[in-house]
């Protein structure tokens, strides 16, 4: 099916050269950031894979070796495709121009003396992307003690304790280096989540218009997806046009485009002209930028006890108001009758109710019959009681229990699969307010514990039996989430709903982009007023953990289609492209674009542009001004001290690194 793979050239005996890249992983994205390291970046790199055949595949005939060779082969025979036809960015050249091709290795576990047989002791960089946590920080330990020089890029699921690693590996590299440069600690140890990279682009999928937020010194960066404009309309171009969608006014759906799209692909980072000539096309623009929330502490779902809504059924809560309201109404009858009091009527017609009155003996007829209705009035309180003490109970027993989907939703997104990459869909959902419900085969899956505290409504079976999709009101959805790990699934599932539902928007998660670039094609044909969307985790992760490698500040990737923009932060010095240089002189089409420049002095930058500020619980204190200048002037002058935000392609910030090593030899 892949086609024939050339051989790679095997060095078993050849100690890698100083410099070098290491990448050790299990999965698809230690080889798809193998790629773009080697064939982006034009590195020198080593990947150590897990003998024997994938174990999420056992009928694959495949080992780890063989899917990244053929994959190394197929991306090999792109580029060359691409060097003959002469399309390269600015005319850089092959970005491996001169490089060797990748090491393979395999290991089962990244031991003292595996690492020591990849270079760890002289590699520049070392990426732990492991799908096992306990693994990458056993695997990092060991390497910061190998070489404490070493910049690492690990992969956790877990975010605070990813926050704690990341200092404690950082202080381990301080104090093996006394004296060493803050800058470079700081780019020692990064921690980084490919289901937080991947999340908010696959949760936009489900939405038409959607925004991507990047978040810059307390900032937040808003890149917008604009449909393409009607007849008649003309396209608000925000601060300026990111991306040239394929989608037009006459096909809003687009052709989805990749790398290997050629004119079918999204335009990144057009110049004015481009942007001019490009009416009628779906664009993504830079919109306003606004300052970003405190980090504050999480909040409660609701109050602390459960609402009436939760623990009795309306059924009931308008019996219970029935009665009251007959009480009410034999209280103002005794009112009428007798000559008592408002209090001692109603304490005489409560008595009744509750049957602890004497009886009425030679009282008025009125008070008789008061007494008589009170007393069937009172009848009826045992049954409603009754049925209060049940529905309590069994709100309590169904209150760990997953809810299921009420009868009248609709609109909501169906979102297969609760694993590490739909927990993280799921939160980014809920917070944007976007109803869901679930469908999960695995009853003990990472993300049920999730749903049931967010009390988001789950069905529990296999998404590819029937009655499965029915459960969850696909007929009246919005949208499909099939992000399973299983492409077959995904694929089934979304087969199905279209069969249910024609018009119903699809979002797939699939690894190879051949395959996802067909499955694309068929439902467009088949299904042309449904929108058909195809993301790859691994493809939208690799290039920030690329960037990271180079030791560069990623802010943020936005996917366009099945192309990635990146947001970085950099300094200006050692760039020749962008030092000496205008704003307006500095723009690439088609590589890079100044954002933004921080103005604060290089004394006082924070280190971490992306952070925010520290939550404060008085309020009372003003947060400090951000440096950041986004409305820049096309005449600036850029200069060695500044630091700029920039957005740019992958080839295009894999250029300017790649000149900067020219220009300053690697520490």
């Amino acid at each position: 099916m892949l086609g024939f793979v050339p051989p790679l050239p095997q060095q078993p005996g050849r100690p890698p050269s100083a410099g070098h890249m290491i990448v050790c992983g299990d999965d698809a994205l230690a080889r798809r950031l193998a790629v773009e390291l080697r064939f982006v970046y034009g590195e020198r790199v080593t990947l150590l894979l897990p003998p024997g055949r994938d174990a999420n595949s056992p009928e694959t005939p495949l080992t780890q070796r063989g899917r990244a060779a053929a994959l190394f082969g197929r991306m090999s025979a792109a580029m060359n495709r691409a060097g003959n036809g002469g399309g390269t960015t600015g005319g850089s050249g092959d970005t491996n121009a001169g490089v060797e091709a990748v090491r393979i290795m395999e290991a089962p576990e990244p031991s003292d003396d595996v690492l020591e047989e990849a270079g760890v002791d002289r590699a520049a960089a070392l990426a732990l992307v492991y799908d096992d946590d306990e693994r990458n920080i056993r695997a990092a330990l060991t390497a910061r003690r190998l070489n404490p020089r070493l910049r690492l890029v690990i992969r956790l699921y877990n975010r605070k304790l990813g926050q704690h690693l990341e200092e404690l590996l950082d202080q381990a590299a301080a104090v093996a280096m006394p004296g060493i440069d803050p800058a470079l600690l700081d780019a020692s140890t990064t921690v980084l989540s490919d289901a937080d990279t991947a999340a908010p682009a696959l949760a936009a999928t489900a939405l038409t218009g959607s925004s991507k937020i990047i978040q810059a010194e307390g900032l937040l960066l808003r890149a917008a997806e604009r449909p393409p404009p009607r007849p008649g309309e003309t396209a608000d171009p925000g601060l300026c046009t990111l991306a040239l969608l394929s989608s037009t006014t006459n096909d809003p759906a687009g052709a989805e485009g990749s790398d290997s799209s050629g004119d079918e692909a999204p335009q990144l980072l057009p110049d004015e002209s481009a942007v001019a000539a490009a009416t009628g096309r779906g664009t993504v623009v830079l919109e306003a930028v606004s300052r970003a929330d405190p980090d504050r502490p999480a909040t409660r779902m609701g109050g602390r006890g459960a609402p009436l809504a939760q623990v009795f059924s309306r059924r009931l809560r308008w019996s219970a108001l029935g009665v009251a309201a007959a009480a009410l109404a034999l209280v103002i009858a005794s009112l009428l009758t007798t000559e008592d009091t408002a209090i001692h009527s109603t304490y005489l017609t409560l008595l009744d109710l509750l049957g602890m009155n004497d009886p009425a003996e030679g009282a008025p007829p009125a008070r008789q019959i008061i007494q008589l209705l009170s007393g069937i009035a009172g009848l009826l309180l045992l049954p409603l009681l009754l049925a209060a003490v049940l529905e309590a109970f069994g709100t309590l027993r169904t209150a760990s229990s997953l809810r299921r989907p009420p009868r009248g939703l609709s609109g909501h997104v169906v979102l297969l699969g609760l694993g590490k990459i739909g927990t993280r869909v799921l939160v980014r959902l809920r917070e944007l307010d976007i109803p869901v419900v679930v469908v999960e085969e695995d009853p003990e899956a990472r993300g049920i514990p999730l749903a049931r505290s967010m009390h988001v409504p789950t069905v529990i079976g296999d998404v590819t039996q029937e009655g499965v999709l029915e459960a969850a009101k696909i007929r009246r959805a919005h949208a499909l989430l099939a992000l399973t790990s299983i492409d077959t699934t995904n694929l089934e599932a979304a087969l199905y709903a279209r069969s249910v539902k024609p018009d119903l928007r699809v979002a797939l998660r699939l690894y190879d982009d051949e395959f996802a670039t067909a499955v694309y094609r068929t439902l467009r044909t088949a299904h042309p007023g449904a929108l058909t969307r195809s993301r790859s985790v691994s493809h939208l992760a690799a290039p920030s953990f690329a960037v990271a490698m180079m030791g560069r500040q990623i802010l943020g990737a936005v996917p366009v289609e099945r192309k990635v923009m990146l947001f970085a932060a950099l300094e200006v010095a050692g760039h020749p492209q962008l030092e000496g240089h205008t704003v307006e002189q500095a723009f690439r089409a088609g590589a890079w674009r100044v954002l933004a420049i921080d103005a604060t002095p290089p004394a006082d930058r924070t280190p971490d542009l992306a952070a925010i500020p520290p939550y404060n619980p008085d309020g009372d204190a003003v947060p400090p001004p951000s440096g950041l200048v986004w409305d820049l002037h096309p005449g600036y002058v850029l200069r060695a001290t500044d630091r700029v935000v920039i957005a740019a392609t992958r080839r295009g910030l894999a250029e300017l690194l790649r000149r900067q090593r020219s220009v300053v030899p690697r520490q």
